[in-house]
């Protein structure tokens, strides 16, 4: 009988694992991962944890260091009864960005699935954290483990010097306007050194000795009014204080003449992590899409090298199918578009366009379509797009057809829906246009900023709502937010809603309202 040429060595046999097996496979997972698809990475801290640890995890946001807040434990609980019921289970891993990369494997996976979730989050969202634009523009990676553990200790001090319901009150406040605490259209801060938090330490000392008594010396009218202004007045004192101003949080840490030195610092460690999470949420298409198509190009690879095993991989495959598994519309498990399998159908489709396109990809997408070099294109892709922009850029009519997506009219005057668009070439346009406005949080999130403010009167703070498509904010919530603003504010707040397009007004609501 002829010999066969000899396979190398199996990665690992059987389900069970231990430390060294996982070292093992992870150094050939990362070779194999830089020579297939040339990834950049940040050096890698694996970490084993168990279901309870998990659950911990999915409580604090999936931070490793955290501050403690009552909405945690109601978060853990929630996820403790559901995965107890067997309603949902957990996560295989959690990856962190920061540098080093911390990923979290769970102790109850078989070996098989720790190579899975080891080639998925220690390599594919590694590289996308590293070399994705809005991650590099907005978070720094080297300096938010530290600025957590920082955030923890500080809080704590808090609660043992002011009590803890009067730091859970800030907190709540502040935790309310998160959506709105974040810079959209300018670079913050970069995240405190250990120098400038020690820096922090002897501001705040010194404003706690000087800040609130100098506020109160502030002359007021003696009717509470203040004098006639013109325009030129108010137009110097808005562009004194940056007006409009986006980032609620930031406006009321910078500006609030109610908060002491402590709670100002707390608003400022409740924005910066939302603005630490906020490229994640503009990018879980594309941040999944890569993960996945990374495990799944860089699993089949070994398998092809024989370096794992049959039965492995047919573990390996039915995990990843589920994962990418998409329900139907009328599936009653439909709960919208799995980000796991748009995102790596679309990131398959351009490797298919530049190595074997079409007529229609020819003319949809000159630039790439049969360019040959797929890997250049996907690591572009990662670099500098965001859903939305990817979904504009990449989205294909074979694609759209495969998803059979179509459009829809919800007019408010109209009884019925109405098919808008259709598998045609305007159809592709719209269909792809209106996938990626849905993708699109400048437009999903509601935009409220700060308008103008008198701090030298009735201190009376003006709030606008620029209302896109004729959605309003919901009542209940919108007043709830308003009693927060309020607290923080210490003054009277007046929330006016105006059309984006028109500038008429379509509604105002003020905190006197609510009390």
């Amino acid at each position: 009988m002829p010999k066969h040429a000899p396979r190398l060595d199996l990665l690992f046999s059987g389900s069970d694992w231990n430390f060294r097996t996982l070292s093992r496979a992870y150094d050939v997972i990362e070779a194999v991962a830089k020579e297939e698809l040339h990834l950049d990475i940040y050096p890698v801290q694996m970490e084993v944890i168990s279901s309870e640890q998990m659950l911990d995890a999915y409580s604090s946001i999936g931070m490793p260091l955290m501050y403690r807040h009552w909405s945690f434990g109601k978060h853990y609980l929630h996820h403790e009864l559901l995965y107890r019921k067997g309603g949902r289970g957990l996560a295989y891993e959690l990856v962190i960005n920061s540098n080093p990369c911390i990923v979290y494997l769970m102790e109850e996976n078989t070996m098989a699935l720790q190579a899975l979730v080891t080639a998925h989050a220690a390599l594919g969202h590694n590289h996308f954290f590293k070399n994705n634009y809005l991650f590099q523009q907005w978070t720094d990676a080297g300096a938010i483990l530290g600025y957590l553990d920082f955030a923890k200790g500080f809080i704590a001090r808090c609660e043992e010097r002011h009590g803890v319901a009067a730091v859970e009150a800030i907190l709540d406040a502040a935790h309310a306007l998160m959506d709105q605490g974040v810079f959209r259209y300018r670079r913050p801060p970069k995240l405190s050194s250990d120098k400038q938090r020690e820096g922090l330490r002897e501001r705040l000392e010194y404003e706690e000795r000087s800040y609130n008594d100098l506020w109160r010396t502030v002359p007021r009218p003696a009717d509470g009014t203040k004098a006639d202004e013109t325009e030129d007045t108010v137009a110097e004192r808005k562009k004194a204080l940056n007006l409009p101003e986006e980032n609620l949080l930031y406006f009321l840490e910078k500006n609030s003449l109610i908060l002491e030195p402590w709670q100002r610092e707390i608003l400022r460690i409740v924005r910066v992590i939302a603005q630490y999470f906020y490229p994640q949420r503009q990018t879980q298409v594309m941040n999944e899409g890569c993960a996945t198509f990374v495990h799944y190009t860089v699993m089949n690879a070994l398998f092809d090298q024989g370096r794992i095993s049959e039965g492995a991989m047919l573990e390996i495959l039915r995990n990843h199918s589920n994962v990418v598994f998409q329900p139907a519309f009328d599936d009653p498990r439909f709960s919208g578009i799995n980000p796991y399998a748009l995102g790596l159908d679309m990131m398959q489709d351009i490797q298919r366009i530049a190595t074997e396109p079409t007529a229609e990809d020819r003319d949809w997408f000159p630039e790439i379509a049969g360019q040959g070099d797929w890997r250049a294109i996907l690591l572009d892709a990662w670099a500098n797009h965001r859903d939305e922009s990817f979904m504009r850029q990449y989205l294909s009519p074979a694609l759209i057809r495969k998803w059979r997506m179509f459009l829809l009219s919800d007019a408010a005057d109209e009884r019925f829906y109405t098919v808008a668009s259709i598998h045609n070439e305007r159809g592709y346009e719209r269909i792809r246009a209106a996938l990626a406005q849905k993708y699109d949080i400048g437009a999903s999130y509601s935009d409220i900023q700060v308008v103008d403010v008198d701090l030298l009167g009735q201190r009376h703070l003006r709030l606008q709502h620029r209302v896109n498509g004729g959605i309003l904010l919901e009542s209940t919530s919108c007043d709830a937010t308003l009693r927060r603003i309020h607290e923080l504010w210490g003054y009277e707040v007046n929330l006016e809603g105006v059309d984006a397009q028109t500038g008429a007004r379509i509604y105002e609501r003020s905190s006197r309202q609510l009390a």
